[in-house]
């Protein structure tokens, strides 16, 4: 099985100027909690993401005026990808090696193309496998 048969398509994204506010407007009409931030809307390029818990740690618990920020100023800059080609076991093992919970699919131009989350996995793999990612995910990292 192949991520492109897995992944939510066309994602909601936004751009690094993208207030605050629009990102949150965004996670709430579609209902998701990691919002791809791309270079511009013409290449779809990821440059980072943001999730509901980088607007709340990056922010409010600095006590920063979320209403006055962008996503730039808030986003988790080091992307990981993957392709719709990409099998959806490779995909687990990126989200398992890497620690994230999504991840952004680009297309051969590298645009931002869909969205593979934990619960896509759970809802397409065996029970075990689920199990694999949702541990080695939530791992704490150790430090060197």
């Amino acid at each position: 099985m192949q991520v492109k048969e897995i992944m939510t398509e066309n994602p909601a994204c936004c751009t690094p100027d993208t207030n605050l506010q629009e990102v949150a407007k965004l996670m709430v009409e579609n209902d998701c909690g990691c919002i791809p931030v791309v270079e511009n809307q013409e290449t779809m390029k990821p440059v980072g993401v943001i999730t509901d818990r980088d607007m709340c740690c990056r922010t409010i618990a600095e006590g920063k005026n979320p209403l006055e920020m962008t996503a730039a100023e808030c986003m988790t800059e080091t992307v990981v990808t993957v392709t719709p080609e990409t099998s959806v076991e490779d995909c687990y093992n990126t989200m398992e090696d890497k620690q994230i919970r999504r991840v952004p699919v680009v297309d051969e131009r590298g645009g931002c193309c869909g969205m593979v989350a934990q619960a896509d996995i759970a809802k397409n793999a065996s029970g075990r496998q689920t199990a694999e990612v949702v541990k080695d995910v939530s791992q704490e990292t150790s430090s060197a």
